[in-house]
């Protein structure tokens, strides 16, 4: 019989404890059911003595003691069956939810693996498809880029068909009209300028290359007379001229060596130069450095070199007869050209004695230069930095290699104290305690230095540029300075003076030389030149 609901046997009254019989008949009960159940185990029905076994006979079965009968023994053994019983079935049901738990995460790892499947598919597709959208949109930017290009290229061609139309209209009209101005226009004139380029005005170029503009208005503008300027023109013409092109009238030989002998003149800055020829700033250097290239080239040779055999006792000659001393061909300085500090080694161009005597940062490129009787350079050497002394650009120098090579022979050149004393250079005594004879020959020295001094000063009087920092690159400045040097040369020969109102003073400094003297046959030699003047009467008496 069933327990009722409560799940416990009915009491039998008076307090007293079930009987030990029944205080499993809950369980019996509920391993019953369950056996019902569920597929009876393989050791369940092998096992007559567990209880699965008797729930599937439908009965129980009570062991029984060795004798037949219900003692403790037989109790004891029925009892062990029960919890052997209940441990089976406890394992059986562990195992069955185990092995349902392990299905369960099987299942959720499967579907895992396939949601990260569908979205990495659904990712690459997404790119696939915006990438051949970039490639489609980039091909229709390209056509349309070319598309634009190709109607610019038709418009430009349009437009310059139109203009030459234009122009032969206008040429043919006027040859009808005038056949003189169409071979005018056709051979070199005034092109009318095209839209594309800036109309500047020439008012004042025009105004200076007119026969009615004064001669002394022209020579304070350009250091020349206008004589001097026309065979410079000429010489030049070959080198500097240039075609006329469709587009435009080619600038004419006299303005551009006009554009080149201003600036180095005046020195003013290229837009000013621009405005005041009507032509663009870049148009304005690369003029003075293309007539400036062609000055080197063409009139170098023939205003600019050593004096040969048959001029050298010329030269000797004009210096003994100013001076006294014998055999001396050319008078030298060195002077310093500001620049703008330089991009690579600028302590080298660093020039120290400048910075200090003016109280600001100065760089310089120095100018050695050889001038004969005449005030006319004879030999340069230019581009060494500033901060190297007279006597080392001396040795750096050409002259000194072709002395070196014989060429000075029986010959001198005169120095001031910062060059030494050579075979074939001659200086002043610098030593203390000087002699009357030392002294007269100092002076004489010092006059034929000062032929030298002079010359530079009148270099930097007619180029102003010379005294200014100019704008002028320093690769390309030597080529700049040999044509100052080269149109000096012209003016001292052809007799230009300079205006005292743009006179120039020097103030380069002397350094004195490590080893002075470098020659004891030129000491002897120096000795006896200044013994001569003295007893000759050449030597003056301002020393005492």
């Amino acid at each position: 019989m069933r327990s009722p609901s409560n799940g416990r046997p009915p009491s039998t009254g008076g307090g007293a404890a079930p009987a030990p019989d029944d205080d499993f008949a809950f369980y019996y009960s509920f391993l019953q059911d369950a056996a019902a159940d569920a597929p009876p185990s393989p050791l369940a029905l092998d096992d007559p003595t567990s209880a699965v076994g008797a729930m599937t006979n439908g009965r129980r079965r009570k062991p029984r003691g060795p004798d037949g009968g219900d003692g403790e023994g037989a109790g004891a053994a029925k009892k062990d069956g029960k919890k052997r019983s209940i441990a089976r079935i406890l394992t059986s049901l562990a195992a069955l939810e185990a092995e349902e738990h392990a299905d369960r995460a099987g299942a959720a790892d499967a579907s895992r693996r396939e949601l990260a499947l569908l979205e990495s598919n659904a990712d690459t597709r997404s790119h696939a498809m915006m990438d051949y959208y970039a490639k489609m949109e980039g091909s229709f930017d390209t056509a349309a880029d070319a598309d634009a290009a190709a109607r610019s290229k038709r418009s430009r061609l349009a437009a310059s068909a139109a203009t030459a139309a234009v122009v032969s209209a206008e040429d043919s009209a006027a040859a009808s009209a005038s056949p003189t101005r169409a071979v005018v226009a056709a051979g070199g004139g005034h092109h009318q300028r095209r839209l594309w380029v800036k109309d500047r005005s020439r008012d004042w170029w025009d105004k200076c290359s007119s026969p009615d503009y004064p001669e002394e208005d022209f020579r304070r503008a350009f250091r020349m007379g206008r004589e001097t300027f026309d065979m410079i023109c000429d010489a030049l013409g070959s080198a500097v001229a240039k075609e006329d092109t469709m587009l435009r009238a080619a600038i004419p030989v006299r303005q551009r060596v006009a554009v080149c002998i201003w600036r180095l003149a005046t020195g003013e800055p290229l837009r000013l130069v621009s405005k005041r020829f009507g032509l663009g700033i870049s148009t304005c250097h690369k003029l003075v450095l293309e007539v400036c290239a062609a000055i080197k080239t063409v009139l170098m040779p023939r205003f600019l070199q050593w004096p040969d055999d048959a001029a050298a006792p010329r030269f000797k000659e004009g210096f003994e007869r100013s001076s006294g001393v014998p055999g001396v061909i050319g008078a030298m300085y060195t002077t310093h050209i500001p620049i703008i500090a330089p991009k690579i080694s600028v302590a080298a161009y660093f020039n120290r004695r400048h910075t200090e005597r003016n109280q600001k940062t100065s760089y310089s490129i120095t100018l050695q230069g050889v001038v004969g009787p005449d005030g006319a350079f004879t030999d340069v050497c230019i581009g060494w930095p500033g901060s190297m002394p007279d006597d080392q650009v001396l040795e750096k120098s050409m002259l000194h290699q072709r002395a070196a090579a014989g060429m000075m022979r029986d010959s001198w050149l005169v120095g001031g104290a910062s060059y030494p004393l050579m075979d074939w250079v001659l200086v002043p005594y610098t030593h203390p305690n000087l002699t009357w004879t030392q002294h007269a020959f100092n002076e004489k020295v010092g006059e034929l230095r000062r032929v030298a001094v002079e010359a530079f000063a009148r270099l930097k009087a007619r180029w102003a540029c010379l005294q200014k920092r100019t704008e002028v690159k320093l690769q390309d400045l030597p080529v700049v300075l040999g044509a100052c040097c080269v149109l000096h040369n012209i003016c001292e020969l052809r007799g230009e003076e300079v205006d005292p109102a743009i006179r120039c003073e020097l103030v380069d400094d002397e350094t004195t030389p490590e080893n002075p003297v470098r020659s004891e046959a030129a000491k002897r030699a120096r000795d006896g030149i200044a013994h001569n003047l003295l007893h000759r009467g050449f030597a003056g008496t301002t020393f005492f």
